[in-house]
């Protein structure tokens, strides 16, 4: 077990040691200050702005900004949706795939336009060589990227500033963050054994004699930045458990901190933006406890096995069941964690097989959207939090509540609280219709506690953009297909609407003089306090359908039914 653990220490060591370097350049990136990629990239993003036409020095009000990154989405999921239709007669297609059927093409879109990457289909077997470059990994860069352009737009207006302009931005989180590193990671993934070729699958003669067909592709690509930009989508079916897209540790480490990386490090470039790295480190610190608690009760949970077969071996052994011996137990539950708290959705095991301790932890991350939340949208909704926190404090005390001098008021409250109720109105409804037939929509493979798990944890994997499942369920269908759709859109754009509008408010308001009755938000007891929020709005939203599932099945399981 000090194995186990050692590992996942080294790993959250190294991503604390890269959020104050990566999120220093992140600020240099989004303040328009110069960077040694300058020579390179700006005769490129030029030629970008020429050619859409595009006045870099023009700002957005919160309704352009808006309207620009809806109509840009909606004309990158047509093409996405044309292009999968139309796979059969595009070339780059050396196993003759056809187009998948019309709601699973639907789905797909959506799935990745958003940022979830959601697969109701096995990659290797449905989709072509061009649809997983041209379709699938342009939206994994272009969706990452709206993320962080959205994420940044709200820090801006937080602290005062105009929220920029939508096409800088997203332009500038692909040339100057997405791409560098994507190319430096999948050189390092082609090193360490991740293939990257437009070859057809390999065909190969067994130790027994059989013979057996091997899928391959342009992975080593595909792969880095389905972990960098929280897009979580597999090249293959079994996503990253599968040796070609993860095979071994070395590679399993490296994923592990690109899926950590950006989201850590936004909360360090929000405290350059404020000029306030102390409140930057508190809230760091305040998320790192929290997502540090899950993973180790996750991690235990894990370690400590199954109690049903421990007492049939007669001895205690891990839960193995759904991982790779590879990783073991102790990467399986950490990866776990961490890609339900980024949104990344990228799985190294079976999340079905966790222990209900893993079951409840990676619900609670998805629930609760911001430890450490999706790329760019996961650290606004954290501020949200925070300013919910300073209204509910402001009134205990009797005074107008203020953030970074500027007054909380009616319209700010009422955009905050769509943000955090569209969640669970995404869920939770969708969820109850699907359990109210469970022959006919459900598709539940486990019955009792672990069924309705199942089936919550599909939609709020989609509200909260994540794309990771609890596998067994029979999700291939009409009615997955086009709900979970649905709630994707709402979970995506409905908040992402809010969050600029509400950053748009606060940039226009005028600074309040600080007095001795000031309340300040970066001290110790002010971000306990934001914590305490956290949890008790997360455990009142959501605690009954925790107790109906993962905590219910931990009693069953440890009552030996």
């Amino acid at each position: 077990m000090l194995l186990g653990l050692l590992q996942i220490a080294l790993t959250l060591l190294i991503v604390v040691a890269i959020t104050p370097l990566l999120g220093r350049y992140l600020a240099v990136v989004y303040l328009g200050n110069k960077t040694w990629l300058d020579p390179a990239i700006n005769p490129v993003e030029k030629f970008i702005y020429r050619l859409v036409a595009v006045r870099s020095q023009e700002q957005m009000t919160g309704w352009q900004y808006t309207r620009n990154l809806l109509y840009s989405n909606l004309a990158m999921g047509v093409l996405v949706f044309l292009l999968l239709m139309l796979q059969g007669l595009l070339p780059l297609n050396p196993t003759g795939l056809n187009a998948p059927t019309w709601d699973t093409a639907l789905h797909t879109t959506i799935s990745f336009v958003t940022n979830t990457d959601q697969q109701h289909y096995s990659g290797e077997t449905t989709i072509s060589y061009l649809s997983q470059i041209a379709a699938l990994g342009f939206l994994m860069f272009t969706s990452a990227a709206t993320g962080l352009a959205v994420g940044i737009a709200f820090i801006r207006g937080l602290t005062g500033r105009p929220l920029g302009n939508f096409y800088v931005d997203i332009t500038r989180s692909i040339t100057r963050v997405l791409l560098p590193i994507s190319i430096v990671g999948a050189v390092l993934l082609i090193i360490l054994g991740v293939p990257q070729t437009l070859t057809g699958p390999a065909t190969v003669t067994t130790l027994e004699g059989a013979t057996q067909t091997i899928a391959r592709g342009p992975v080593a690509s595909f792969e880095i930045i389905k972990q960098l930009g929280e897009n979580g989508g597999g090249f293959f079916g079994i996503n990253s458990a599968h040796p070609l897209e993860n095979p071994n540790a070395a590679s399993n480490l490296l994923e592990t901190v690109a899926m950590l990386c950006i989201p850590t490090a936004l909360i360090y470039t929000y405290g350059v933006f404020a000029n306030n790295i102390k409140q930057a480190w508190l809230l760091f610190g305040m998320v790192f406890a929290i997502f540090t608690i899950l993973v180790v009760v996750s991690a235990v949970g894990e370690y400590g096995g199954n109690p049903l077969i421990n007492s049939l071996l007669g001895e205690q052994q891990p839960n193995l069941e759904g991982k790779e011996v590879r990783f073991g137990w102790a990467q399986t539950a950490l990866w776990a964690v961490s890609t339900t708290a980024t949104m990344c959705g990228a799985v190294n095991g079976m999340h079905d097989s966790l222990m209900p301790n893993g079951g409840f932890s990676t619900l609670f991350n998805m629930f609760l959207q911001i430890i450490w939340g999706g790329q760019g949208t996961g650290t606004a909704y954290l501020f949200i939090y925070l300013i919910l926190t300073v209204f509910l404090t402001g009134l205990m005390v009797g005074r107008t509540p203020e953030f970074f001098g500027r007054k909380i008021e009616k319209r700010e409250i009422v955009l905050a609280s769509v943000i955090l109720l569209i969640h669970p109105i995404a869920i939770l409804i969708p969820s109850a219709i699907a359990l109210a037939f469970p022959d006919t929509l459900a598709g539940i493979s486990n019955p009792g506690f672990h069924g309705i798990s199942q089936v919550v944890y599909e939609y709020a994997s989609a509200a909260a953009n994540n794309g990771s499942g609890f596998e067994g369920l029979g999700d291939a269908t009409l009615w997955w297909n086009l709900s979970a759709s649905g709630v994707m859109l709402a979970g995506r754009y409905i908040p992402i609407v809010a969050l600029l509008l509400l950053a748009d408010s606060m940039a226009q308001k005028q600074l309040v003089p600080e007095t001795a009755g000031t309340l300040r938000t970066d001290t110790g007891l002010f971000t306990g306090i934001t914590a305490g929020v956290i949890l008790i709005l997360g455990a009142l939203t959501f605690f009954p359908v925790l107790a109906l599932g993962p905590v219910a099945e931990a009693f069953q399981i440890a009552k030996g039914g």
